[in-house]
C-alpha cells in the first residue's frame, strides 16, 4: 500500500510538472551572440535595409521602415527598425526598435526600444522604452527560425516597463488585406502580464506582419536603400 502511494505521488508531480512546463513562456534563449548579425531575412520577419511595410485603419497609420542603419545594444550590433503611427493624420509614436537575426537558426531577437510619444506634435512620453542589458532587462524572442504551434515566448523581458510575450496559434491562416489575399500565414496571439487583453498579429511568408489587430497591409516597399558612396552606416553605441 505504501508503495503504491508513493508511485501515486510520483506520477502526480510528474503530470504537475508537465502542466506547469506547458503552461509557461520561455524566457530565456541559449544563444551565441557571435552568430547574431543585423541583418537577414527569416520567413515572416525580414531585417532587410530598405523593407517598408504601410497599415491603415481607418485614418490612422503606420509605417514600419528597416533602416540602412544599426545600433549596439548588448554587445551585439542590430538593426533599427522604425514604426511611425498617426492618429487623424497627426504623429501620435516613433519607436525605434533593435533586432539581431541569428544565422545558424533563423531566430530573430528584440534587444530594446527606443519610444517618442506625441501630443500636438511635441514628444511627450517615452514611456515603454527599453534596451537589453540595462535595468535588468534581457532580450527577447521576436520570431523563432522554426515554427511551432503552441510555442510560447517572451517579445520582451524589462520588468515593470515591457513584457509582451507571443503564442503560435496557427501557421495556415488566410488573410484578406487591401494589397493581397495571403495564404499560409503565421497567426500569433501576444499578450502581457503587465496588463490584460490579448492582441493578434498575422505575418505572411516572404513580406511579414500583414495584419496587427485592426491595422491591414495596404502597401510594400521592397526597393533596398543603397548607401551613394558605399561608406558602411555608422554604428551607434549604447550599453
Amino acid at each position: 500500500m505504501k508503495k503504491t502511494v508513493i508511485i501515486f505521488f510520483i506520477v502526480m508531480a510528474f503530470f504537475l510538472n508537465e502542466c506547469k512546463q506547458e503552461n509557461t513562456w520561455r524566457d530565456s534563449f541559449q544563444v551565441n551572440k557571435a552568430n547574431l548579425r543585423p541583418t537577414g531575412i527569416n520567413r515572416y520577419f525580414i531585417i532587410q535595409p530598405g523593407h517598408k511595410l504601410i497599415f491603415a485603419n481607418g485614418n490612422d497609420t503606420i509605417i514600419q521602415t528597416v533602416l540602412d542603419e544599426t545600433y549596439i545594444v548588448d554587445g551585439v550590433e542590430t538593426r533599427v527598425i522604425v514604426d511611425s503611427e498617426k492618429v487623424n493624420d497627426q504623429l501620435s509614436e516613433v519607436t525605434r526598435d533593435y533586432f539581431a537575426i541569428d544565422t545558424t537558426t533563423g531566430d530573430v531577437y528584440y534587444f530594446g526600444e527606443d519610444v517618442n510619444i506625441y501630443e500636438n506634435g511635441q514628444v511627450v512620453s517615452h514611456e515603454g522604452s527599453w534596451l537589453s542589458g540595462v535595468n535588468g532587462a534581457r532580450f527577447g524572442l521576436m520570431m523563432p527560425g522554426k515554427i511551432i504551434v503552441g510555442d510560447k515566448y517572451y517579445n520582451e523581458i524589462a520588468p515593470g516597463v515591457a513584457m509582451d510575450r507571443a503564442e503560435i496559434i496557427s501557421q495556415d491562416e488566410t488573410v484578406t488585406t487591401p494589397l493581397n489575399v495571403y495564404e499560409g500565414c503565421l497567426h500569433i496571439e501576444e499578450t502581457t502580464p503587465l496588463e490584460s487583453g490579448t492582441a493578434h498579429k498575422y505575418y505572411a511568408p516572404q513580406i511579414g506582419l500583414i495584419k496587427d489587430e485592426d491595422f491591414l497591409l495596404v502597401k510594400i516597399v521592397t526597393n533596398p536603400e543603397k548607401n551613394r558612396n558605399g561608406v558602411r552606416p555608422h554604428i551607434y553605441r549604447k550599453y
